[in-house]
């Protein structure tokens, strides 16, 4: 066994991560002890992350809809093994704002590719690794805009309710071999995925504070089926299980 996988924390493979949730959770996770993979699209973006890291932390190109990456992304993990803990956070995301009206569907098969698709086939690829860990999660970064919706970022919502839809079968077909699938449902992030007004970037949560919710999916002992991150989330939610669709709608049209 390689010095690399004697960490008790384990190995983590992270996609998305040169910013946003995906940044801070690899940094985050790799100050936890972990052994991190952190998937990143450009040699720059991999030299900014391991300046930040410690030598635990290893980024490896990694775009979720290239089948050549994703191979190359599962040699280099197998290689750094075996690991007696593995996980999968695929958080790896595209938005852009837009009525469903005009978008281009171009453009929402692109949100699909990345959002749900690459999701898909990373998880695919990395599996027969993850049935060899003793301890084995997989955790999905979804939103609160995978339970609701509002207007103009249609493609994006439509492809977070896939991926809520994705993350309750796959947590049903992997229990017999004892993979754990959780869902991470964050509100509104400060995060440059999305522009955001002043007024609302009061009530904005930051990309560590989902980090942090993370790391405890990835090391509870029995991790939930899904976190809401956010107190904007937490009264989405809720409002979505006690009010009808029509008073919810219109709710929704008047604060967003």
């Amino acid at each position: 066994m390689s010095s690399a996988s004697s960490s008790t924390a384990g190995a983590v493979v992270v996609t998305g991560a040169a910013k946003g949730i995906g940044e801070a959770t690899a940094l985050h996770l790799d100050a936890k002890g972990f052994r991190v993979f952190a998937g990143v699209r450009t040699e720059a973006d991999a030299a900014a992350l391991r300046e930040r890291g410690s030598d635990r932390l290893v980024p490896m190109l990694l775009e979720v809809t290239d089948e050549a990456d994703i191979a190359r992304a599962v040699e280099t993990v197998k290689q750094s093994g075996p690991f007696e803990r593995l996980a999968l956070v695929n958080n790896a995301a595209v938005s852009s704002p837009g009525p469903l009206e005009f978008v281009p569907v171009s453009e929402v098969r692109a949100h699909f590719e990345v959002n749900v698709l690459g999701a898909l086939a990373v998880t695919q690829a990395f599996l027969p690794l993850i049935r060899e860990a003793r301890d084995r999660r997989i955790v999905n970064v979804s939103s609160v805009n995978g339970r609701l919706a509002w207007r103009y970022i249609g493609p994006y919502i439509a492809s977070k309710h896939a991926l809520e839809g994705l993350s309750d079968t796959l947590r049903m077909e992997l229990h017999r071999w004892g993979i754990r699938v959780s869902v991470i449902q964050p509100g509104a992030i400060d995060t440059p995925m999305f522009e955001t007004s002043r007024e609302r970037g009061r009530r904005i949560i930051s990309p560590e504070r989902v980090a942090r919710v993370i790391h405890r999916a990835l090391t509870a002992r029995r991790p939930r089926i899904r976190y809401v991150v956010g107190w904007d989330a937490h009264l989405a939610l809720l409002l979505t299980h006690l009010l009808p669709y029509r008073v919810l709608d219109w709710i929704m049209l008047r604060t967003h």
